[in-house]
């Protein structure tokens, strides 16, 4: 609250109370509405000259609040822009508002102060329909050219029994395929320089060192690369529509595909998203299991990273073994959970089942057996000689370019900066852990494998914490709003029966509010912002990716580099595209 104070003087000194409109949230961020023909200033005091300086814009998306009947004390509205900003030291949020009015409404491109809004604003261009002024390139990030709509406005079709039967007549095939026409003016590109024709390579969207539908077209001058843009929306499946169509419950098991390695790291930020708006409090005993299952998330994902890394550059048996390791982690995570990589064990005000018989005897097995394991590895792979010459130097940023970029987790942590949220900011009982976080030096690709490497052993050192010191008591929260609530309560009279069928079936209704909640999850900070109108289901529900942002920042680090180096550079930021493309 301190906080909300501080940065609602600075604003109203700067720029007149009447420029300035809070707003309370759930979530306690600091929230306030600035006019369009202001935003950009404010903005950028925000970044440079505020206290504490919100140094990186950690996310960009809007609203359609035509349908929404609860809005009580914000400014009149058919389409809102939410800018979420974020000091790294001390951990602060500000979020921003932009009221905008019409059915295609415009605003100031933030570009000009953040060059990762370039990917934010054209993801809100088309899924919304709103524009932004001054915009280098905006057209369509994750549908195709070709669609028509604005698939996050409320009159949108959230299901595919609700559309038309496809019918590909000669004249829709025909404008298909000029819409697959490769123009390099459309992609800002130029055909030549003074001195040289340049060639165009796609690399993608299929092929093994793009790691999944991932495209990206290169400019090249020789063999060396010129200009690279990254091309994303292959793997679009609408999470964001779905978790606005089915109840808050209910969602769950969509959350663990959003980035499928992670499995119920997807869900915590979810789960007590909700929680914080529903004021539960789980017991002490949910918060060591959450946390101890999600570290052993981290480590079956950062193991494929390292096995398909030393892959990418030449070694061909790493991966088997790493593949080989990560079973024996999914078959701890399948004797606690019953599910392997997506488990959806997690559940508003627990988890859907207490800790077994035995697992702490299966986890001590894995404890005993990994480190040890993971030793052997860092003496063969992460000192070897080609690893290092094609790693070293190669894709490397600073830490001011990570921040302006919006880069965390690893690849932050990577550049030297001491930023883990787990630390910085602890959730779900992090603060009774002992761990240490892992710096790199040079923000290159070496300094990332080594962060990733050094985080699954301090994951071990949690999780063995987490065994020992489980701590007694309930799986679930006592709260009316638990899902499901205790079975235990259902068989006590006709009126608990129907209150544990109404919240199976429906779920909990949570009330008008807007709240978000971000994890350090296995590739960066991870983040649901959920917007509730009073009702079963979510209005409107926005997942901040880590590597959506990631991926953006491809055309800096492969400047000038080689199409082998791109490919290091590819392995080493660990994205999947589902976790991209949403």
């Amino acid at each position: 609250m301190l906080d909300t104070v501080n940065i609602h003087q600075q604003l109203n000194d700067q720029f007149g109370k009447e420029a300035i409109l809070p707003q309370l949230t759930a979530d306690g961020t600091p929230t306030f509405w600035v006019g369009r023909d202001r935003i950009i200033e404010v903005l950028q005091f925000a970044k440079t000259d505020a206290m504490p300086a919100y140094r990186m814009l950690f996310d960009l998306t809007a609203i359609d609040e035509r349908l929404r009947e609860h809005r009580d004390g914000q400014p009149e509205a058919d389409f809102t822009v939410v800018y979420h900003l974020l000091s790294l030291s001390p951990v602060a949020e500000l979020r921003l508002k932009v009221a905008l009015t019409g059915e295609f409404p415009t605003t100031p491109s933030a570009t000009s102060v953040w060059p990762n809004a370039n990917w934010y604003e054209r993801e809100v261009w088309d899924m919304f329909g709103v524009s932004f002024e001054g915009h280098p390139n905006q057209r369509r990030i994750l549908m195709p050219a070709t669609w028509k709509g604005h698939p996050l406005r409320k009159n949108h079709s959230a299901r595919a029994t609700e559309f038309e039967a496809l019918h590909l007549d000669p004249k829709r095939q025909q404008e298909e395929e000029d819409a697959l026409q490769f123009k390099p003016e459309d992609w800002g590109m130029k055909r030549q320089s003074e001195n040289a024709e340049f060639m165009f390579l796609n690399m993608g969207p299929n092929h093994p060192s793009v790691h999944g539908v991932f495209r990206i077209v290169l400019q090249l001058e020789g063999e060396e690369i010129v200009g690279a843009v990254p091309d994303i929306g292959y793997h679009h499946r609408g999470a964001e529509k779905m978790g606005e169509r089915q109840t808050w419950h209910t969602y769950i098991p969509y959350t663990d595909r959003v980035d499928y390695l992670g499995g119920v790291m997807n869900e915590l930020p979810y789960v007590l998203n909700i929680e914080h708006m529903l004021g539960i409090k789980v017991p002490k005993r949910v918060e060591y299991a959450r946390v101890m299952l999600c570290e052993f998330f981290r480590i079956t994902s950062h193991l494929l990273f390292f096995g398909t890394y030393v892959q990418d550059i030449g070694a061909m048996s790493p991966v088997f073994w790493m593949f080989s390791d990560r079973q024996k982690a999914y078959d701890v995570i399948e004797a606690i959970c019953g599910f392997r990589m997506h488990p959806a064990f997690f559940r508003i005000g627990g988890l859907t089942m207490d800790l077994p018989e035995g697992w702490d005897r299966k986890v001590q097995e894995f404890l005993d057996w990994f480190p040890k394991r993971l030793a052997e590895y860092k003496k063969a792979l992460s000192r070897n000689s080609v690893l290092i010459k094609r790693s070293k130097h190669i894709g490397a940023y600073s830490q001011d370019e990570a921040i302006d970029w919006g880069i965390t987790g690893p690849g932050l942590r990577a550049t030297g900066v001491d930023f883990d949220l787990r630390k910085a900011r602890p959730y779900s009982s992090y603060d009774d852990f002992e761990f240490d976080v892992p710096i790199g030096t040079n923000g290159d690709c070496m300094d990332r494998l080594d962060v990733r490497v050094e985080e699954m052993r301090q994951s071990c050192r949690i999780i063995q914490q987490a065994m020992e010191n489980m701590p007694a008591g309930d799986y679930k929260a006592e709260h009316p709003l638990t899902t499901p609530p205790p079975k235990e309560r259902t068989m006590q009279d006709i009126e608990t029966l129907i209150a544990h069928f109404l919240t199976v079936s429906w779920g909990p209704v949570v009330p008008a509010m807007e709240s978000s909640t971000m994890v350090e999850a296995t590739k960066g900070l991870n983040s649901y912002y959920t917007v509730s109108d009073k009702h079963t289901m979510s209005y409107r529900t926005r997942i901040r990716t880590p590597s959506f942002a990631h991926l953006q920042q491809i055309p800096l680090i492969s400047q000038g580099g080689l199409v082998a180096d791109l490919v290091a550079i590819l392995g080493s930021i660990d994205f999947v595209m589902a976790d991209v493309d949403r």
